[in-house]
């Protein structure tokens, strides 16, 4: 693409302000390849990240590039949770995308390097390299540690869990404060299979970056080699012009979601593989993601709901002795191609498990299913998600309902909410919040307060993959579009059953006949860019992408 762009006499003044930046013109007769990079200083998962560019930069003049780097936003949801700011982490997606797209196309490059480490960054990369469609190559920053408190791995998580400990008296102020100086020791994304994680090990899943990508330390030297492959990888794959379409379609994204499911299944992740598979005009659905959950069994429980970290997980064999796993039952498609120039399956073969405490054998799964489950029944017509971390699987509670995600925490924390309790927070959906938040703090402010295995939360607004108890959500259709989420009355009983698939709100038919003519649903009042995108928004049950006709 530079080629038409930077070689002809009539494009002399692209040449000249690209000479303006410094490059020679033996820099120009080589491809020009973008480092996309989300680099910061607000989040600990980015700011590592110009080492990790700087080794692309390394391959890329190795493999015969130019590499030139251009800024990408990335909203820290470890900072944005729980307030008005964690609005703007799923809509960011769009503008990652949006912005990847203009950038690519208007300057005409021939390759890209995406160096992400959340995972709204890397699904919004995902989705601007479809558009795009040139010679793409995925590079996350890594997980961090683990920090050690009392002799126990913690992470960020640990330290939602520890205020409702707190709160609750099981826990000192003063540990909490201790706790808080070492939960995240370094860089890097967090230590388990939270959000960022799950889809960086899925990338290597859909072929899009080498092995080892998802698990290796941020920190570490195996970080830098893949980084600096990753830049000559791109080189050859523009040679070959070998473009994202090339790799992506139908069998990639089920082998993505059958290795999410065998990692315990992440919420996060079917709702960007769902967005992903719009940009690609593939038609999944949530019945297509319950069938890949029903037939793959779960392999791996990493932190929060095992003992293990990101980095025990990648002792063990990582993503690929997990892929060679689920290859033995014929459950994965191996013969598809990747970045790297080979198929799956030569990733793989030579992937072993190294510890069966950490990765279980085919034979010998944790479970056998996956870690997601769709819910259906009347509170949720369209369908909802929830994570089979409980022990609990059935609950017949009695509702207490909540308009936004503060109104329950601060419920919670005041023992207002019992155990037996059914929490409903609504209005937090796509449109409605907008932006569709983690119900992380309310989460987290049960399992501290000691109740996750005796109240449950449903909710039209995301799963947080720090998840310990019975949490439904991406609830469809969601209160702001007049789903009977937004029906339900403090006290009225609701039936789980998370075995049957069923959520059901046990209210006569003709109350809630009555109950749907005096609705009047509440106005966020949203400005700005989230006004915009809460006129524009899909379903959960679509990907929550914006529309593309209006």
């Amino acid at each position: 693409m530079s080629k038409e762009l930077y070689t002809a006499m009539e494009k002399a003044p692209q040449r000249a302000t690209l000479k303006a930046l410094g490059l020679t013109d033996d820099e120009l007769e080589k491809p020009l390849i973008a480092v996309i990079a989300a680099r910061s200083e607000i989040a600990p998962a980015h700011m590592h990240l110009d080492d990790i560019v700087n080794a692309v930069k390394i391959g890329i003049y190795a493999g015969g590039g130019t590499p030139i780097i251009l800024p990408s936003i990335a909203v820290s949801d470890g900072i944005a949770a729980g307030g008005v700011g964690f609005k703007y982490g799923l809509p960011s997606r769009e503008l990652i995308a949006d912005s990847v797209e203009t950038m690519l196309i208007a300057h005409g490059f021939d390759g890209a390097v995406f160096v992400p480490n959340t995972d709204t960054a890397i699904a919004g990369m995902l989705m601007g390299a479809a558009r795009a469609n040139i010679p793409s190559v995925f590079v996350t920053g890594g997980p961090m540690d683990s920090g050690i408190f009392g002799g126990k791995k913690i992470g960020l998580a640990s330290m939602y869990e520890g205020v409702g400990k707190v709160k609750c008296g099981s826990m000192s102020l003063d540990e909490l404060t201790q706790a808080e100086a070492v939960a995240c020791p370094a860089a890097g994304s967090a230590n388990g299979m939270y959000a960022a994680n799950p889809l960086a090990c899925v990338l290597e899943a859909l072929g899009l970056a080498l092995a080892g990508n998802g698990t290796a330390p941020a920190l570490g030297s195996e970080r830098i080699r893949i980084a600096k492959n990753s830049g000559m990888c791109v080189c050859e794959l523009v040679r070959n012009a070998d473009t994202p379409k090339m790799i992506i379609n139908k069998r990639s994204l089920t082998n993505a979601l059958r290795l999410d499911m065998a990692l315990g299944g992440s919420a996060n992740t079917v709702l960007h593989i769902m967005a992903l598979a719009a940009e690609y005009n593939i038609a999944i659905d949530l019945d297509y993601v319950q069938n890949i959950s029903n037939t793959t069994p779960v392999l791996a429980l990493l932190m929060p709901n095992g003992k293990a970290d990101m980095s025990d997980f990648h002792r063990a064999g990582g993503v690929q002795a997990v892929l060679h796993e689920l290859a033995k039952k014929n459950i994965v498609d191996g013969a598809l191609r990747t970045v790297a120039g080979c198929s799956l399956t030569s990733l793989y073969e030579h992937a072993h498990v190294t510890d069966e405490t950490v990765i279980h054998k085919i034979d010998n799964p944790v479970s056998p299913v996956g870690g997601i489950t769709v819910i259906k029944g009347n509170l949720a017509e369209t369908g909802a998600i929830a994570m089979r971390t409980s022990s609990r699987t059935v609950i017949n509670g009695k509702a207490k309902c909540f308009d936004r995600e503060e109104e329950a925490v601060e419920a919670i924390y005041s023992g207002r909410v019992k155990r037996g309790d059914v929490v409903i927070i609504r209005y937090e959906g796509p449109k409605g919040g907008p932006g569709m938040r983690e119900m992380l703090p309310s989460a987290a402010a049960i399992v501290g307060m000691g109740l996750e295995n005796d109240v449950a939360i449903i909710t039209d607004g995301r799963i947080p993959n720090a998840t310990r108890g019975l949490v439904i959500g991406h609830v469809c259709p969601e209160a702001a579009d007049g789903g009977k989420i937004a029906l339900v009355k403090d006290g009225d009983a609701v039936k789980i059953d998370i075995t049957g698939g069923r959520i059901t709100l046990d209210v006569p038919a003709k109350e809630l006949q009555a109950r749907q003519k005096k609705l009047r649903p509440k106005d966020s009042n949203a400005t700005g860019w989230l006004l915009r995108y809460q006129n524009l928004v899909t379903t959960a049950a679509e990907g929550a992408v914006l529309k593309k006709k209006f």
